[in-house]
């Protein structure tokens, strides 16, 4: 089955992890974010992977991070690249640069796409998207609601 089958309520598509990336995904649905960090070289990694990039080890130890960073780059779609993105554009997905060293890859809640701007301070936020299935999010820093 293809992963464009598997959907969230909204028709977007769910990730379809891969075997070594399961602590990210576990760590996520406990409302924590987490790298891996190799054992041999000590290199903080994001995305998850097999092997480490740099000395190509296969051993890794998830770390804790912060979620904290800032917008290193952005780009804005404006033209749906599947029929499923159709109500969800313009749409601004954003690179985050991680106070740990780390980018990650994901899209902004608070902030709309005309509004985005390299630098913007973040923060995470966790998102459940389908039973069982929570990602990371970015929002503004200092936008935390209180209760």
């Amino acid at each position: 089955m293809s992963a464009w089958h598997l959907q969230r309520p909204d028709g977007l598509p769910l990730p379809q992890p891969a075997p070594h990336a399961a602590p990210f995904f576990d760590a996520l649905r406990e409302g924590r974010l987490v790298a891996q960090r190799c054992v041999a070289c000590r290199s903080l990694a994001h995305p998850p992977r097999a092997l480490c990039g740099t000395c190509h080890q296969a051993k890794f130890e998830w770390t804790p991070l912060s979620g904290a960073g800032t917008v290193y780059s952005y780009v804005v779609t404006h033209q749906a690249v599947h029929p499923v993105f159709r109500d969800h554009t313009p749409l601004a997905t954003v690179e985050v640069a991680l106070a740990e060293g780390p980018r990650m890859t994901s899209n902004l809640v608070d902030v709309p796409p005309q509004e985005v701007a390299i630098g913007l301070p973040v923060e995470v936020v966790f998102q459940t998207v389908a039973d069982g299935v929570v990602l990371p999010f970015f929002r503004r820093s200092g936008t935390a609601k209180t209760p």
